[in-house]
């Protein structure tokens, strides 16, 4: 996911907004609770074959998946996402983690992460939630998209078996992000559409902690699943990787029109939304199409809604390319302000004017940042502080 990079594989960082600090992988099985499952500890790690899905006592096909239909004793059609794979019993999915076995279809990865730290909320990248907050942050191996640029291709692009993993429980999730102090709970790295039933039952426990929960996305999921986990998410960061089915095939696996049906679901729910587009030169970077793209998003999800322009960095398969120029992005952020968006970032470049909130009535900055920290907050009453216009977002008192 664009921005969420994870971080060092040698280290588990446990942080925070104020005092981030890094831990050892035998301390953070101690804080794990010291299970005999925490003998592969989260963090993006690599022994290949350590864990495996199937091996595992207590994994594998132990949990039923949601949202897949029966075709006859053998095969069941997934019905989660547009893929709709159709699957007999041993085969696979095509986000990896998803399988039958007699005529029921199982999630591999249920309560299975590969990884867990504790990041800012602004990494996410999420600007308009609780800034200066941390959230409490997990993955598991696979994903439904193919982007030949993916910077957590290690975990996304990998089935469970390949990935070191540890049995992380959806309390043992809560109990982690109290302690730590955070805020919210986000869904991340990877891509969580395909761990949701883990994402599900963890996001409706944190509601009755009174811990927000994020989803950090490509919204690649079908209509049913989406409305349903749409009601314990709070803030959504969905990755519009292009307005141009193209380009979503041959980059990303995935097509236009399931994103932009996400988008308008996800606003008719009440989700806070923030959309992300990563510019790669030569490929998406036309600022026609951007220009189409910021249209439709102030037509259909509104002038309030965030967009977060990002670098590109050659990674992955696409290391060819070379890194998107700053002025491109910065040409891309008039257009956006041009056509009517009241909030537009640039991300994954050090360009601080364009990492500020700016009240839209008076121009002034209600939130200052210098990378992920805040360093002014000017927001009283979800107003700006200075003319009292109300600034879009869930803010802190």
């Amino acid at each position: 996911m664009t921005n969420d990079k994870i971080q060092n594989p040698n280290k588990i960082q446990i942080s925070n907004f104020q005092n981030r600090r890094q831990i050892t992988r035998r301390d953070f099985l101690k804080i794990l609770g010291g299970t005999a499952a925490g003998l592969a500890a989260c963090g993006y790690l690599s022994n290949r074959g350590l864990f495996n899905a199937h091996a595992v006592t207590g994994l594998g096909y132990q949990r039923e998946a949601l949202y897949y239909e029966k075709i006859d004793e053998e095969t069941v059609k997934c019905v989660l996402c547009p893929h709709e794979c159709v699957l007999r019993d041993g085969q696979r999915s095509f986000c990896r983690v998803r399988e039958p076995k007699n005529g029921k279809l199982y999630t591999l990865v249920y309560e299975l992460a590969c990884a867990c730290h504790v990041d800012p909320i602004e990494k996410k990248p999420i600007y308009h939630m609780l800034p200066g907050s941390s959230s409490f942050s997990i993955a598991t191996a696979g994903c439904n998209s193919r982007c030949k640029y993916c910077q957590n291709w290690q975990i996304s692009q990998s089935p469970p078996e390949d990935t070191q993993n540890t049995v992380l429980s959806c309390k043992k999730i809560i109990s982690l992000a109290k302690e730590n102090q955070c805020r919210s709970i986000a869904y991340t790295y990877s891509e969580p559409i395909i761990f949701y039933e883990y994402a599900f039952d963890t996001a409706s426990l944190a509601r009755t902690e009174n811990i927000k929960n994020v989803l950090v996305t490509a919204g690649y999921i079908n209509p049913e699943p989406l409305k349903a986990l749409c009601k314990h998410i709070d803030a959504c960061h969905v990755d519009l990787k292009a307005y141009n089915d193209v380009y979503l095939r041959d980059v990303c696996s995935q097509r236009l029109k399931p994103v932009l049906e996400t988008l308008r679901i996800m606003k008719e729910e009440g989700v806070w939304l923030e959309i992300v587009n990563l510019i790669v030169p030569t490929l998406n970077d036309n600022m026609d199409m951007i220009r189409e793209m910021c249209v439709w998003i102030k037509g259909n999800l509104g002038k309030d809604t965030p967009l977060h322009f990002s670098r590109f960095w050659p990674l992955y398969k696409l290391k060819d390319l070379p890194p998107t120029p700053l002025e491109t992005l910065i040409q891309a952020r008039s257009i956006a302000i041009k056509e009517g968006l009241n909030y537009v970032y640039i991300g994954n470049v050090e360009n601080p004017e364009s990492g500020h909130t700016y009240c839209p009535n008076c121009k002034k900055i209600v939130v200052k940042r210098m990378g992920y920290s805040i360093t002014e907050y000017n927001i009283l009453n979800s107003s700006c502080k200075f003319c009292g216009y109300k600034i879009a977002g869930i803010w802190t008192a």
